[in-house]
């Protein structure tokens, strides 16, 4: 077990440094840089060449990678050339709304998606069964902007019952909070519970046509005990590993959903950090997405030990 969290731990630094090369340069090969927006559209060339080089610019990209992996070795993500702070304090500075946000969709999309792929999978082809996949399937076909702003309209402007954009921080009340983010976590959950539904019902429907389903159905076993305890027990495996996947999915997702609710998160800012080339947020940001995305998919592989003894990691 020690063995293969090591293993596990140590590939992830390839994968960041594919990660952070792939940015870097996909960024630098994007048309503009900060110099020219900083200098303006009526600067003269020369005045954005002193900028570009005062910003380290005019170096050869190698040459800026290798600089920026030095930084990276020491936890250093640089210094953002617009907000003139350490790229580190402000995604910190924008974590809250952003984590918040993607865990009370996780928790929306599971509480919705995993009774009603059990129900369906317990009901196969009845007419619940149909209902709740039509459903799923047009959950997957509303983007999770258009049902924010669906939501904005119907929830917030219309009956009012909830802020129509905004975020109250954790120290304003709990409440003031939820309140905040339920919509926009309404419209993330409710899209990925569609896909939880669905890769539910797929794998319980798998069990339960395994033998030991039909030994203890025929035995007079409760169904409810049979679908609940014994046949979700051995399903759990493909739907934990789409929780997990979903969690880092939202992660990015949120960029959107922030910037449609106003919500001063990670998406916020990395959409600011483009619009301005903003460099070392842009890289940050994308940085920490992808680490996230891995330690995510680390979790769900640990907790695959505790549902079910049968695996074992050598």
């Amino acid at each position: 077990m020690h063995a293969y969290l090591l293993q596990r731990i140590l590939a992830v630094i390839p994968v960041m440094l594919v990660v952070a090369t792939v940015a870097f340069v996909l960024i630098h090969l994007a048309p503009g840089d900060p110099a020219s927006i900083i200098a303006g559209p009526y600067a003269a060339p020369d005045d954005v060449a002193k900028l570009r080089h005062r910003l380290g610019l005019d170096e050869p990209l190698p040459a800026q990678l290798v600089r920026w992996y030095g930084r990276l070795l020491t936890g250093d993500l640089g210094d953002s050339i617009f907000l003139r702070r350490p790229v580190i304090e402000a995604i910190v500075e924008r974590l809250e709304p952003t984590l918040l946000l993607t865990a009370w969709a996780t928790l929306i999309a599971v509480l919705i998606g995993v009774p009603a792929g059990i129900v369906s999978a317990r009901y196969h082809n009845s007419a619940v069964d149909q209902s709740f996949m039509a459903l799923a399937l047009l959950g997957l076909s509303i983007p999770n902007f258009l049902l924010g702003l669906l939501m904005i309209l119907v929830f917030g402007v219309w009956l009012g019952w909830l802020p129509v954009a905004g975020y109250v921080p954790l120290d304003g009340g709990l409440w003031p909070n939820i309140r905040s983010l339920l919509m926009p976590s309404v419209s993330l959950g409710l899209v990925q519970s569609a896909l939880i539904a669905r890769i539910t019902r797929s794998s319980m429907l798998d069990v339960l046509r395994e033998q030991f389903i039909l030994a203890a159905r025929a035995k007079g076993l409760d169904e409810r005990v049979l679908v609940y305890k014994h046949a979700l027990k051995n399903a759990i495996i493909p739907t934990l590993t789409v929780i997990g996947i979903t969690f880092a999915i939202l992660i990015g997702g949120a960029v959107v959903i922030e910037t449609v609710f106003n919500i001063p998160g990670l998406g916020r800012l990395i959409i600011s950090a483009v619009l301005r080339r903003d460099y070392p947020v842009i890289q940050g940001v994308v940085l920490m997405i992808a680490v996230a995305y891995t330690l995510v998919n680390l979790l769900v592989d640990l907790a695959y030990l505790v549902l079910d003894p049968r695996i074992r990691y050598r």
